[in-house]
């Protein structure tokens, strides 16, 4: 009994853990599902919850004050790269070696702008997971959770891979918003990680990026942080911003 119990977990034919938490980390019942989420107390994967605003859902302006065009294919390109590459090389030189990192391109409230980061080590997505909850991105909170999701494949619509999913953004399987080549290969590269990331795994939680041991990747990090202006720390605002609690209550 207890091996067939093992077999179906997370399953559809699991009657007790929901199978759509389990796969993609949410569920669009939310806390009103009938079934259970079971969330993990360690996982190499850390969720931060609807961070990526679509242009195609509401008004998005880039740092310079434009409004984008949803229907600009480039320029949306550009502004979603730009933002992967904020993330990215933030998490990956202060928490630690990522070994994916996707975005969720659907419009559904549950998965819209979901942004997964799968680390190397689970002790470095739970000191991640932690610090970015004192956070914000782009002028709102940062809601960071570990999440069940470390195989991305499953968790992944074939139909929005092969370009015909019917149910367009409201799919209840993530629709992974692609990087350009030119970035995957900037950030994924031997050559370009090392210029952020040479440091000694062991020495992570002293890091800040402005350490010498950067080897030049601090530099490139600060210089993107003051273009941008989309990254502050949570205690800097809370003189003018409501309570965690009240901004939770807002939301749902």
């Amino acid at each position: 009994m207890a091996d067939y119990l093992a077999s179906i977990f997370g399953t559809e034919k699991d009657k007790v853990n929901c199978s759509f938490y389990f796969k993609i980390g949410a569920c669009r019942h939310g806390e009103k599902c009938s079934k259970v989420h079971n969330k993990p107390t360690f996982s190499q994967t850390v969720l931060l919850k609807n961070l990526y605003v679509n242009p195609l859902s509401t008004t998005v302006r880039t740092p310079d004050n434009i409004v984008l065009d949803p229907n600009n294919e480039e320029q949306v390109q550009k502004h979603f790269d730009d933002i992967f590459e904020e993330l990215f090389i933030e998490m990956e030189s202060k928490y630690g070696e990522i070994e994916e990192m996707n975005i969720c391109d659907n419009l559904s409230e549950h998965l819209a702008g979901n942004t997964y980061v799968k680390f190397r080590y689970e002790e470095d997505s739970e000191k991640a997971c932690q610090d970015l909850n004192n956070r914000w991105f782009n002028g709102r909170p940062i809601y960071a959770e570990l999440s069940p999701v470390t195989d991305f494949h499953e968790a992944c619509c074939r139909q929005y891979q092969m370009g015909e999913c019917p149910r367009g953004g409201f799919c209840n399987f993530m629709h992974l918003k692609p990087i350009s080549n030119a970035l995957r290969r900037k950030l994924y590269s031997v050559k370009s990680r090392s210029r952020y990331q040479d440091y000694d795994h062991d020495y992570r939680g002293d890091y800040s990026p402005s350490m010498d041991t950067m080897g030049g990747g601090g530099a490139y990090y600060d210089e993107l942080s003051r273009n941008s202006g989309r990254y502050e720390d949570r205690d800097s605002r809370k003189s003018r911003s409501p309570s965690r609690k009240h901004r939770r209550s807002g939301r749902h």
